[in-house]
């Protein structure tokens, strides 16, 4: 548990230094929320099963048998092994949510709530607890009970349906964006509940995030349009609906680029950039409304110019017209990028065995309370004596617990 923060921020305050998080669950959702916090300073302590662990650890790309991604997403916490299905296990983990700030949990609804865990078992012990609680389609509802992940999220929540080309099937993100999402409205969520508890004199609560509501909370305006005007809005590939001109678009050199000529004044910069003065002073093509109705023709326009120029030529040409526009990144492009490294989005760390590994920065930047990466994800049970120890169980209790399955 070493620490291996950049350069000049050792030092540095914590904004979330003294609160205390008790993790409940796996893989991403709920853990991720709880990485947030821990990146900020808060001591989180994830419940993990004996012998397994966390499934995150063994996906994707590994390094002597961990996963890549456990070691970034799981950094800065401790890690406690509790067989939450043995009453001893139970009653460790009511004794730290008596003594914890914010339990985070993504079990399927009830599944807590059958080993004494629950909401109102731990607010009883604890009332000023705030409890995040992660699942596929919330705590009530016809949906409760099923099983829930992001793809499901995704679709459900209407981002599925827009993902992909006209006439193709829906595609997904590459990532679990509905995960990642429900992880940020966990984290907004008991922020807001720790203020109301501490400015204004409130008590503990719990806050309930659906998969799918965290989705459907990002949809735009695509509800008010179909309620008012029975529109439903379809797969449109590339291009971003209603907005133009605004698209991917093929170079010379076989690569392709982003090009969001959207705004008044950037649509014309844009045009006189590729030559078109004639687009450009346009009358009918001066608003966003007149060029929706000309959006095709305007993207073969641009596509075009596009077309008989090499990638890197035609991002310093719209640079210099200030045209909002940039390269599709790979992870490549985005590990050797100079404003990721000066922003300090690439942080070094040494993984177990001495090998140097590239990880993600901390987002978002705090000016006086950066957060920061104080260790990588944690071994397995790292942390069971250090925790069990502080809540008074001796080494000859711990090896009794051990013996009985119970840690």
């Amino acid at each position: 548990m070493q620490e291996q923060t950049l350069g000049g921020e050792t030092d540095a305050p914590l904004p979330l230094a003294g609160i205390r998080v008790v993790e409940l669950g796996t893989l991403i959702a709920g853990p991720y929320a709880a990485a947030l916090l821990a990146q900020f300073g808060a001591e989180v302590i994830k419940i993990e099963s004996p012998g397994l662990g966390d499934p995150l650890r063994s996906w994707r790309k590994l390094h002597r048998g961990t996963s890549l991604w456990w070691y970034a997403q799981s950094r800065n916490k401790k890690s406690l092994t509790v067989n939450l299905k043995h009453a001893d296990g139970q009653r460790i983990v009511r004794e730290l949510a008596a003594t914890a700030d914010i339990v985070i949990e993504n079990f399927r609804p009830g599944t807590l709530e059958q080993w004494g865990l629950g909401w109102e078992d731990l607010h009883r012990i604890n009332p000023s607890l705030i409890m995040v609680r992660v699942s596929g389609y919330g705590q009530t509802g016809p949906y409760k009970d099923r099983p829930g992940f992001a793809a499901i999220a995704e679709s459900m929540g209407g981002l599925r349906y827009l993902v992909g080309e006209p006439g193709r099937p829906p595609v997904r993100t590459g990532v679990s964006l509905g995960d990642t999402l429900a992880s940020l409205y966990g984290v907004i969520g008991a922020m807001m509940a720790m203020h109301h508890l501490k400015v204004n004199g409130g008590s503990g609560q719990f806050i309930d995030v659906a998969l799918y509501e965290a989705v459907f909370g990002i949809m735009e305006s695509l509800i008010p349009e179909y309620s008012a005007q029975g529109f439903v809005r379809e797969r449109t590939g590339a291009t971003l609906p209603g907005i133009a001109p605004s698209n991917t678009y093929l170079c010379r050199d076989g690569r392709y680029v982003i090009i969001a000529g959207n705004a008044d004044s950037i649509y014309r910069r844009l045009m006189h950039a590729i030559g078109r003065a004639d687009l450009a002073d346009d009358p009918q093509l001066a608003r966003n409304e007149g060029r929706v109705r000309q959006a095709d023709m305007l993207d073969e326009a641009i596509g075009a110019w596009t077309g008989v120029h090499d990638l890197e030529h035609v991002l310093q040409v719209l640079e210099a017209a200030e045209v909002p526009s940039g390269r599709i990144y790979t992870a490549a492009d985005i590990h050797a990028d100079a404003h990721y490294r000066a922003r300090e989005m690439i942080e070094p760390h040494t993984l177990p065995g001495g090998q140097q590994v590239d990880f993600p920065g901390v987002v978002p930047k705090l000016s006086q309370t950066p957060g920061r990466t104080r260790w990588l994800g944690p071994a397995l049970g790292e942390h069971t004596d250090q925790i069990l120890e502080e809540l008074g169980y001796g080494a000859q209790a711990r090896e009794q617990m051990r013996a009985g399955g119970a840690i």
